[in-house]
């Protein structure tokens, strides 16, 4: 057991007395953090050659929803919905995201902050999102508080003075905890952010999904594009006309457009608009005319057409697949599925319904979230002849 590097970290029954509700392993020393995580991969699979990989431990993320508290900003304490933890600075947001924490504290110590028992109060959320060129604050505002008006004018006072290049307010109502909604305005900047990777450029929502660590989201789709590289130049030779990828719970279309030049076609798959439309602007952004976006639910494939030989790509959220998703797949036979799982429990309900027809080749852990026990999970299953 190690001294955390973190004030406020927090472990029940132990010397450190820290509140926040954030970060549940940085007692542990690093090396064992991984071995932890890879033995659950193991486990989870029932896979013994697991590969793992890491980058920093600390300062990595470019995403935080952090709540107003009466000093300032911070989390939730930790196991309590309601009791808040002022936070200076976390050790695990890059630095950037950590000038921002004290810009807003310096303009925002002593506001209406939402109580989440008695629901009342104005101010509820500062979600602050610091990819690599780019950086924005949303303020999320109880919409039923009567000092909202006051509170804009406030927020855009901040807006001429603050670093930050987008600045947003959402409007929740008071009954519904969510950091991101649909009804917003953009007080600088835009609501759209730019990230990189592997050299292709994508916009996204600042109130949307994207990878919260930059440098290991990277090594994670180099990793799948060298193996679908490795894959698809080993089925050509028999394939003369090509092959075809789906990407499936595609988002703004990362897994899709990176792996554009592997395929003749690829279809992107995802069930929110919003992402779809930005989908779409990506793939002309990036020239990628042999990419189509779709919106529709997965569990809808079987409304879709395919040429095969198909490889699939699947990310799907914490729950995982519905299981008539995954009776669809199986029927439409790919070739090769990769599977990117950032739920371990669900991946290890998952994998077995898949055995029958597949079988596993290769298993990867991706650490996106250390000092955590969460972790990305890259499966990659082949038919079986």
């Amino acid at each position: 057991m190690r001294k955390p590097k973190c004030p406020y970290f927090a472990l029940p029954d132990t010397g450190f007395r820290g509140k926040c509700g954030g970060c549940a392993t940085q007692h542990l020393e690093y090396e064992l953090q991984l071995e932890n995580k890879k033995n659950r991969a193991m486990h989870a699979t029932g896979f013994d050659d697991v590969q793992i990989f890491f980058d920093n431990e600390w300062f990595y993320r470019n995403r935080m929803d952090m709540v107003f508290t009466e000093e300032g900003i911070g989390f939730r304490q930790k196991k309590s919905w309601r009791w808040r933890i002022d936070i200076k600075e976390c050790s695990i947001s890059n630095h950037r995201l950590n000038e921002l924490i004290k810009e807003i504290r310096d303009e925002f110590s002593d506001v209406d902050d939402f109580d989440p028992k008695e629901h009342t109060g104005t101010y509820r959320y500062a979600v602050i999102r610091t990819p690599q060129n780019d950086s924005s604050i949303s303020f999320v505002l109880n919409k039923d508080s009567s000092k909202c008006r006051e509170a804009v004018e406030k927020i855009k006072g901040f807006a001429r003075k603050t670093s930050a290049n987008n600045i947003l307010i959402t409007y929740m109502p008071a009954k519904t905890d969510m950091s991101y909604g649909e009804e917003f305005i953009v007080i600088k900047g835009s609501d759209m952010l730019e990230e990189e990777l592997m050299g292709r450029k994508f916009h996204y929502s600042a109130q949307g999904f994207f990878q919260n660590n930059h440098t290991m989201a990277e090594k994670m789709h180099e990793y799948v594009h060298e193996k679908l590289e490795t894959l698809s130049s080993k089925l050509e030779k028999t394939h003369k006309y090509g092959i075809h990828l789906l990407d499936l719970y595609g988002g703004v279309g990362t897994f899709g457009i990176i792996n554009a030049e592997l395929f003749k076609t690829v279809k992107i798959v995802e069930s929110f608009e919003g992402c779809v439309v930005a989908a779409k602007a990506n793939i002309e952004r990036n020239k990628t005319d042999n990419v189509e976006a779709i919106c529709m639910d997965a569990v809808q494939l079987k409304k879709l057409t395919f040429s095969s030989p198909l490889y699939v790509v699947i990310d799907p959220p914490r729950s995982g697949m519905h299981p008539k998703t995954i009776e669809q797949l199986i029927k439409i036979k790919p070739e090769v599925i990769i599977y990117i799982s950032c739920n371990i429990k669900q991946l290890e309900k998952d994998i077995p319904k898949f055995k029958k027809h597949y079988k596993l080749k290769s298993v990867a852990v991706f650490d996106l979230f250390p000092q955590t026990n969460h972790m990305e999970t890259v499966v990659e299953l082949i038919v079986k002849n």
